[in-house]
């Protein structure tokens, strides 16, 4: 059974060539775009894929945003890890529901947001105070308060160690995750998987030597494109643009002692 949209909560507004707006609907406000305003107040108490009409008579189609809307619309201080890579992460790092997972390099939460949407609960180490800040809002924001009791973000730096024992899962987003894969295996069980995400091969190559210099097995690298396709009538073809190379995702298991 559908419910209707209420005050407080995200919205995603859409038109028709594709653009998109995350609105947070409040009483008595108005959303305006160049092509016309809407009121809040004729979108609350209404159901999510309607369309309303703005005050220029363009029309707009209302969602409550998924988790990758959100994601690449929300407030941020520090480049997103991209959808498409938070999802090759929980699947790589076999996130599941009640995973102990650490997380180093929160950055503006994005990657945080699937973890916990996996069930996991997590504990995130960032060393920009603003960024550990705008994290946590983010989670909030998109999850609610109850959901976020599962989420803990501590300024500290991972370089310099991890207090936590008996990890299930350590996923980073360091420039320089070599150094942090001695105290990965310290507090991760046997078993465990650590995962990493880098923008550079080189940077990915230096993590595996690391891995491989020490308690690890099952070590991978994988990249993820994501290409779209154009179906129209009998025009059928890939997308002109497409979403290439943000970063590599490398994984790891650790041996037993």
């Amino acid at each position: 059974m559908s419910r209707a949209l209420e005050a407080g909560e995200l919205v995603l507004l859409t038109d028709r060539k594709g653009r998109r707006y995350l609105i947070k609907l409040e009483e008595g406000r108005e959303f305006h775009t160049h092509a016309g305003s809407v009121g809040h107040n004729a979108l609350i108490g209404g159901a999510e894929g309607v369309q309303v009409r703005t005050s220029r008579n363009a029309e707009l189609t209302v969602w409550r945003p998924t988790l990758s809307d959100y994601v690449l619309k929300m407030p941020r201080g520090a480049q997103v890890v991209y959808p498409k890579d938070s999802a090759a992460i929980v699947m790589q790092a076999d996130v599941f529901p009640g995973a102990r997972v650490l997380e180093s390099g929160v950055g503006s939460g994005a990657l945080s947001l699937s973890l916990l949407r996996a069930g996991a609960e997590v504990l995130g180490y960032e060393i920009r105070e603003d960024f550990a800040q705008q994290a946590v809002e983010n989670v909030r924001g998109f999850l609610g308060a109850e959901e976020a009791g599962r989420y803990r973000v501590e300024v500290r730096d991972c370089y310099q160690g991890i207090e936590a024992e008996g990890l299930d899962r350590v996923v980073l987003d360091l420039p320089e995750p070599w150094q942090a894969v001695l105290h990965a295996g310290a507090s991760l069980r046997p078993g465990g998987i650590l995962v990493a995400y880098t923008p550079s091969i080189v940077q990915a190559a230096r993590l595996r030597e690391a891995c491989e210099a020490g308690a690890w097995a099952q070590t991978s690298t994988v990249e993820i494109l994501h290409r779209g396709w154009h179906i129209k009538g009998d025009a059928v073809r890939p997308e002109h643009r497409m979403v290439g190379h943000t970063g590599f995702v490398t994984t790891a298991r650790r041996l037993a002692d």
